[in-house]
């Protein structure tokens, strides 16, 4: 069966993505920071047949997130699918014209290290059995830059998207496909926001594999 990391998971677009793949025989690890969180949406995976599994893991300690997908591949074996999009849990963004090199490095813990780390870890075996998908979420300010609190938080976002870029023109000829999420929208917070519509974009790059980018708005908008 083929395999779906997710990190960054949680109750909203995070399981829906899981459901999503779920729903098509993957079998599903979840990664975030609290073991029981995870443990209580796997279950509620297992109550819809999925087969799922949580593994914590804090994306800013690199050695923490290698260990949590060694033993994915431990449980499930070699993951197929890299979902990355993970947020601060305690975000108090700062303003580009306040934000530190401190505040800065901070973001990019979370948007671009940790993926790096990641994708390091999951890499090696999609090159070597040449196939594999990698997907990175942000929101809409790595294309379109915001003033005020989410100004640093911008920041990290477009680096992670560059990164996620340039990785996709790398691998295109060895069989991985990279996508970007922008998400542009506050998730839940009316029609076309709905996490399970925005998971849809997930599906679609990795079956499609025809957009390096998706950006999404509201309602149920897509560029």
């Amino acid at each position: 069966m083929p395999v779906i990391t997710v990190i960054g998971a949680g109750p909203g677009l995070g399981l829906s993505i899981a459901r999503r793949f779920g729903k098509e025989g993957f079998q599903v690890a979840l990664v975030s920071r609290t073991q029981d969180k995870l443990d209580a949406l796997a279950a509620r995976l297992a109550e819809e047949g999925i087969e799922a599994a949580g593994f914590a893991a804090d994306v800013t300690r690199p050695d923490s997130l290698r260990s949590a997908l060694a033993a994915v591949a431990d449980r499930f074996g070699a993951v197929d699918v890299l979902e990355y999009s993970p947020a601060d849990p305690t975000f108090a963004g700062a303003a580009a014209v306040d934000a530190t090199a401190q505040e800065l490095h901070k973001q990019l813990d979370y948007y671009l290290y940790g993926a790096v780390a990641a994708v390091r870890q999951v890499l090696p075996a999609m090159l070597e059995r040449g196939s594999g998908t990698l997907l990175f979420s942000t929101g809409a300010s790595s294309i379109r830059p915001s003033g005020g609190a989410f100004g640093s938080v911008g920041v990290a976002a477009a680096a992670l998207r560059n990164y996620a870029m340039a990785l996709g023109i790398d691998l295109a000829e060895h069989g991985v496909h990279t996508a970007h999420v922008a998400i542009g929208v506050f998730i839940g917070s009316g029609p076309g926001t709905e996490p399970e519509t925005i998971a849809e974009h997930y599906w679609d790059a990795y079956t499609k594999r025809d957009q390096a980018e998706i950006v999404h708005t509201a309602p149920g908008g897509t560029r």
